[in-house]
């Protein structure tokens, strides 16, 4: 087996945390990152002194604010998020349900944003959670508006399920792409918790590519999105005119 490079060896250190392990002692660093006591001990020290890294009093290790700095000069993190938010603010409401927004990372769906009612039904996500994009509605979104090369790939991967109505048979995920490109909205029902349905949209930067997707997650049985659709459609519009998002006027026109 290789040795980790020291730039590895760091980066194996932050790696050990997570949504489910958000504070860790030094032993379950070391175990979690694979690193003897004595390289995680001088290496959680640096990251520390740094800043990377927080101690409390209990001798517990928790992520820094210096990254969280660090991340925040992330065009498609907080950035995106702070130019959105006005436009999430205002789709939540005139729904009152779950908003969220989300950017692609290679096979997954990041969450950036992510507003919520008291009584809005439960999802299992949350800022910074990942979620394979054939499951969730921005997921599908961004996929179906992602290269011809990686539709191809991902449809011929193992797509994993989460409930009964988990699109896994690739044949229907390339004709629900298809749906998607078709009418510019995503539509994913009970696909990660058999009680939620999420109506998703693209968001264009710039050039007209889409960078994002900005989504509303209501209870299944409401079956409200033909209500649904047009208020997301017009956050993501918002979103993206205000990225610089140009619409080719002559033709919608001729559309």
């Amino acid at each position: 087996m290789t040795a980790l490079s020291a730039p590895d060896r760091l980066l194996a250190v932050l790696a050990a945390f997570d949504h489910e392990h958000p504070a860790l002692c030094l032993s379950d660093i070391s175990r979690r990152a694979g690193l003897t006591l004595t390289t995680a001990h001088r290496l959680v020290g640096a990251l520390t002194e740094w800043g990377a890294l927080e101690r409390d009093e209990d001798g517990v290790y928790h992520v820094g604010l210096r990254l969280w700095e660090i991340a925040a000069l992330a065009p498609r993190g907080l950035a995106l998020r702070q130019i959105a938010l006005p436009y999430l603010e205002d789709l939540y409401e005139a729904t009152h349900e779950n908003v969220q927004l989300a950017v692609r990372d290679g096979s997954e769906v990041v969450y950036i944003e992510w507003i919520s009612g008291r009584s809005a039904v439960g999802v299992r996500i949350q800022v910074g959670a990942r979620w394979p994009l054939h499951a969730t509605g921005v997921g599908l979104a961004l996929l179906a508006h992602g290269e011809a090369a990686l539709q191809e790939a991902y449809c011929d991967s193992p797509l994993a399920s989460f409930t009964p109505h988990t699109v896994t048979d690739p044949a229907r995920l390339r004709r629900l792409l298809a749906e998607v490109r078709r009418t510019g909205v995503a539509v994913s029902s009970r696909q990660v918790t058999d009680d939620a349905l999420s109506v998703a949209a693209p968001v264009r930067g710039a050039g007209g590519t889409v960078v994002a997707a900005v989504s509303v997650v209501v209870p299944q049985a409401d079956g409200r999105v033909p209500v649904l659709i047009p208020a997301v459609r017009l956050a993501a519009r918002g979103i993206s005119r205000a990225l610089g998002w140009q619409p080719d006027t002559r033709a919608a026109r001729d559309a």
